[in-house]
């Protein structure tokens, strides 16, 4: 996964950010993943909360159970803890605020 070298300026004409997954080499991983985010101006997001929320389906359906441990590739990286809970997915981790502020309608 981490050999991956996209061609960001062909990933940037897609209307979409791109996914990258495979099972795990070895534990405590289950899969690894990398999120190429190229059209929104990110050519690799560090690591994607929404991108694992579509890869927990995934893997339940190829490893048969609802609880991972995931690991983003990118160059900083980041564990998450996935599980799978109905139509819902709960995320754990460590987490960098890399922004704060308050929306008002």
């Amino acid at each position: 996964m981490r050999g991956l070298t996209p061609r960001f300026t062909l990933l940037k004409d897609l209307p979409f950010g791109v996914i990258a997954t495979a099972r795990a080499a070895r534990a405590p991983y289950d899969f690894v993943s990398r999120y190429f985010a190229t059209p929104y101006g990110i050519d690799e997001d560090p690591v994607t909360g929404s991108a694992h929320c579509s890869l927990a389906p995934y893997w339940s359906g190829v490893l048969r159970k609802t609880r991972f441990v995931a690991w983003q590739a990118s160059a900083r990286g980041g564990e998450l803890q996935v599980a799978l809970q109905g139509d819902r997915v709960r995320l754990a981790g460590y987490a960098i605020t890399v922004l704060k502020g308050e929306l008002t309608a």
